[in-house]
């Protein structure tokens, strides 16, 4: 179990432990448990996923992707397909809560070639404490998941006795597991010295909330929110209520008036001002939302993208959107324009800390190097977009991480040894609602603690930063 957080309370342990022996079955001693029970192959590959997440650190978004995913989760049935994605997503929300609820209930840590059944323990905790699952159920195919598995079998007592434990006292445990963090250690350690002790735990408290569904519109966002049931947020995207189903089926979408965008990465494109035929580069560009606000805007786009197939998707969207952009496919170190540029909207890839709403297993399979690693390649995509622009064209710069080693710190850095290089600051009075978000300097910070929801719409966004880059000075 995760040693990270300590403050737990201890319950009086089950009798079954460990040296639990299985239950006699045929002549090899496994039991005879006969068809697999509905259910059991979502639950298993739950636990199958989660371990390649936290033992491998493999991206779960490439897992579970229903053409290219994972074997195991492609065989699923629809039904099956989302139930193990609410158990995986919930599980890695509440990852160090669920461990501390474990371990208060055995008498001795789990050995360490146990992870197999760590893995399974987990995904029942997070159903019987965090989803609408019935607990029986939880219980009953977690303990055969146990007796199927010769690494297992020995501990389905153990696995027995703890679960049920969970069922009878779940309000009780919740409340004792609450002090714990429930994000990692060295996300917590950067948080809290980038923020703050009290903001670092509405940051990670945070992340326990489902995400929002927000929409950007071409044009009339008053209008679509009435169509749609959403309201308009500071950001001018579109935040629905609560919503089941396919957004595809909503009206517009088919029209191609609107696509998916949460309300953060909405803003880095805004940032740019008046647009109207100016010539701007979008760097990395797939899947195209930040593009298409551009090509809105009435600018003159050129999408860059190194991936062929996410240039494709970016066509696709494009064209679905009625919208048309130069699309480049290649390195972007190696893009030049034919004359230098308006502008130039580089939105670079991190380590994706400010969406752990939507991507919880990003705080398991990354860590501070991977950080540190990104935001060297960051800076050098920074310094070469500087060289794209005329003088007084901007370069817009942003990403999706929270952490202030790619953003504010990079950001510094190369202002400090490009002198032709200077900060066009973001006024805190062009963003009523979000005041909060722009900084002293002028840059944007997001933090998904912030725009606080209500009963009728959830609340927070994405953590994101933007910086707002002159070069040079305009034409006279």
């Amino acid at each position: 179990m995760n040693d990270d957080n300590n403050k737990k309370k201890n319950f009086s342990k089950p009798s079954h432990r460990s040296k639990a022996r299985p239950d006699a079955g045929g002549p090899s001693g496994r039991p005879d448990l006969g068809p697999k029970k509905p259910g059991l192959e979502a639950r298993a590959t739950a636990a199958k996923l989660l371990s390649a997440v936290i033992d491998k650190k493999i991206s779960l978004d490439g897992m579970l992707d229903p053409v290219h995913g994972n074997p195991s989760y492609k065989a699923l049935s629809d039904a099956d397909r989302a139930l193990a994605r609410a158990m995986l997503i919930t599980t890695l929300r509440h990852l160090p809560r669920l461990e501390a609820a474990v371990s208060s209930l055995i008498d001795t840590p789990l050995p360490e070639g146990a992870r197999a059944l760590h893995h399974v323990l987990m995904i029942a905790a997070a159903q019987i404490l965090h989803l609408d699952v019935p607990s029986h159920s939880a219980v009953d195919l977690a303990v055969e998941q146990a007796n199927r598995d010769p690494r297992n079998r020995r501990f389905a007592k153990l696995v027995n006795a703890v679960l049920r434990r969970l069922v009878r006292e779940k309000d009780e445990i919740i409340a004792a597991t609450a002090a714990v963090s429930p994000v990692p250690k060295w996300y917590r350690e950067r948080l809290t010295a980038a923020y703050g002790a009290e903001a670092a735990t509405q940051i990670a408290e945070a992340q326990l909330v489902p995400p929002s569904i927000d929409l950007t519109v071409k044009s009339d966002a008053e209008g679509w929110a009435e169509k749609l049931g959403g309201k308009v947020l500071p950001t001018g995207s579109i935040r629905l209520g609560a919503f089941q189903g396919a957004v595809s089926g909503l009206e517009g979408f088919e029209a191609g008036e609107w696509w998916v965008q949460d309300a953060a990465a909405a803003i880095p494109a805004k940032l740019f001002g008046d647009l109207k035929g100016k010539r701007i580069a979008d760097l990395c560009a797939a899947p195209g939302g930040k593009t298409a606000q551009l090509i809105a805007a009435g600018a003159k786009v050129t999408a860059v993208e190194q991936s062929s197939n996410r240039l494709a998707r970016l066509k696709e969207n494009l064209a679905r959107l009625g919208l048309e952009a130069e699309l480049v496919g290649g390195d972007l170190f190696e893009y030049r324009p034919e004359g230098l540029l308006d502008g130039v909207l580089l939105d670079a890839p991190c380590s994706s800390t400010g969406t752990t709403r939507r991507h919880p297993d990003v705080l398991w399979t990354k860590g501070v190097e991977d950080i540190g690693k990104l935001a060297v390649l960051q800076e050098r995509m920074l310094r070469h977009a500087l060289t794209l622009v005329k003088p007084g064209g901007i370069v817009v710069f942003s990403n999706c991480s929270i952490d202030p080693k790619e953003g504010e710190v990079l950001v510094a850095r190369v202002l400090a040894d490009m002198p032709d290089v200077s900060r066009r600051p973001v006024s805190a009075s062009d963003w009523p609602g979000l005041e909060e978000a722009v900084s002293a300097d002028g840059d944007f910070r997001t933090t998904p603690a912030m725009m606080p929801g209500d009963d009728t719409y959830p609340g927070g966004l994405d953590g994101f930063y933007a910086a707002v880059l002159q070069v040079g000075k305009a034409a006279e």
